[in-house]
């Protein structure tokens, strides 16, 4: 099917875990796509394979465009035909929930609080000046970027994809979480940075690499995915000042939102009450990332259906004892 004008603008809107990129991307590691769509409405379905034949259907961010019942006759079509055990759907809306946006879920879903994407994040708007968005900060983070640039800590784009991997094996051992190979790295800059939907920036001391930074961009939103630090010279701050000139580099291409992509999925009265006091999990990065502004937004729960519910159980459990797998 041809792709109809509304659903072409809606793409142009689209979450990037929505765009054929992605789905291309995602496919050099395990997934398939299908991608079903309506006069108003697009979805690009993600399916893993498990094994005798079954698979997991993922809808990540979408649907996109509008009346998406339209579209669950053909996704479940093509659900059975994969012999999904369920479909997810986690859609690109923040809460309050809509009536109308739940009501389309109504037949034969259900809602799960639990997401495989971070539900909770902090947005911060680009539309304003430099000068605002460095007084929307707090002091201390203000006072790092400034001491990051004087003593020298400059941060240029690179596609060095192999330091930033090394890089990132020293981030994970040290603080705890795993780390994709490189070839899943070096994919996603292929795919995404010669579009100019992709950047790769390096902060560095006299060409010693200090920290790297990859964040996306489409349309007027950009998004902080990945970051990578050297044990040495952290004392310089360079972290502070990669992702205030990543936000610079999104803003300078037309971006009206940065999106700082997962804190721990808490009201920020417990947020605020408990940053300095906590390291597990997301609390860690949550204590850098609410120095630069911004709002906290918490998205929509998931919706899933489910085709074979013996299946699911098994799965679900699985899951619980080895995390859910992240974007």
């Amino acid at each position: 099917m041809s792709l109809s004008e509304t659903s072409q603008s809606a793409l142009e809107t689209a979450h990037l875990l929505q765009l054929p990129e992605w789905a291309k991307f995602k496919s050099h590691f395990g997934w398939q796509n299908a991608v079903i769509q309506s006069e108003k409405a697009r979805a690009q379905v993600l399916f893993r394979t498990l094994p005798f034949g079954f698979s997991i259907a993922y809808l990540p961010k979408g649907p996109i465009g509008d009346n998406w019942s339209d579209l669950w006759q053909a996704v479940d079509s093509e659900c059975k035909k994969r012999k999904a055990v369920f479909l997810q759907v986690e859609p690109d809306l923040n809460l309050p929930l809509d009536d109308q946006v739940a009501a389309q879920f109504a037949d034969g879903f259900y809602r799960e609080e639990s997401t495989i994407q971070p539900r909770r994040t902090v947005i911060i708007p680009l539309a304003e000046s430099e000068e605002d968005l460095l007084a929307a900060m707090k002091q201390k983070t203000r006072y790092n970027i400034r001491l990051a640039a004087k003593k020298g800590v400059a941060v240029t784009v690179t596609d060095d994809i192999a330091g930033f991997h090394e890089m990132m094996l020293t981030t994970g051992k040290r603080d705890g979480f795993a780390v994709h190979s490189l070839a899943y790295y070096q994919d996603a800059f292929r795919l995404f940075a010669p579009q100019g939907k992709a950047a790769l920036l390096m902060a560095h001391l006299n060409q010693t690499p200090l920290a790297y930074l990859m964040l996306f961009l489409h349309g007027r939103r950009a998004w902080y995915f990945y970051g990578a630090s050297d044990n040495q010279h952290r004392n310089l701050m360079p972290t502070y000042l990669l992702q205030w000139e990543a936000m610079r580099w999104a803003k300078s291409r037309g971006a009206l939102e940065y999106d700082l992509w997962g804190i721990p999925d808490e009201d920020e009265n417990v947020l605020e009450e408990q940053f300095s006091e906590r390291s597990d999990g997301l609390w860690g990065v949550y204590r850098f990332k609410r120095g630069f502004g911004g709002q906290i937004a918490r998205s929509y729960p998931a919706f899933v259906k489910v085709y074979k519910p013996l299946l699911y159980k098994a799965y679900q459990k699985a899951r619980s004892l080895r995390g859910a797998e992240a974007s």
